[in-house]
């Protein structure tokens, strides 16, 4: 453009007509060489997006390999019986916990008077307005719990048979 701008201004009126076809057909190729870049990069990005589903493809038959191949080691009944031993050495632990907690829960209300304990929760409850529900020696059973008790006996009992057991080994 600007050596069109210099032959008008000279008024080379057939040079200025050259150095606009030029321009002209320069604006041209520009346009073709973009939109050819353009296919080039599209082109481009295709053959990215084949080679990353063909990994992702290869991947997923190594993953699905690996799948087989742990399915085919897992022994069901094996871990279901793996399990099993699992949930009664936890319940075992459970009654071993319980039985020493219960232990020590009477060492220590051994060591310190009820009425004592009972007393000192109701001055605090009274100094802070609240109330507490202290069961004294002597109060019956509510009728509603009475077969709730039997059923919490009978499971105590099998819980103390198996902590015997237990002790024995």
């Amino acid at each position: 453009k600007n050596k069109l701008k210099r032959a008008i201004e000279k008024g080379n009126v057939e040079g200025a007509r050259i150095h606009a076809e030029n321009a002209i057909r320069q604006k041209n190729q520009y346009a073709n060489y973009l939109r050819m870049a353009s296919r080039v990069d599209g082109v481009c990005s295709r053959v990215r997006a084949a080679i990353s589903m063909k990994q992702v493809t290869s991947n997923m038959g190594s993953v699905v390999k690996g799948l087989d191949a742990a399915m085919k080691s897992m022994n069901l009944e094996k871990m279901q019986q793996l399990m099993d031993k699992f949930e009664k050495q936890f319940e075992d632990m459970d009654v071993q916990s319980q039985a020493m907690e219960q232990s020590m829960s009477n060492t220590v209300t051994l060591s310190v008077p009820e009425d004592s304990v009972d007393s000192l929760m109701q001055e605090v409850a009274d100094e802070h307005g609240l109330e507490v529900g202290v069961e004294l020696r002597g109060q019956s059973v509510p009728s509603s719990s009475i077969g709730t008790t039997s059923h919490a006996n009978a499971e105590q009992d099998e819980l103390s048979q198996r902590l015997a057991r237990l002790r024995q080994q």
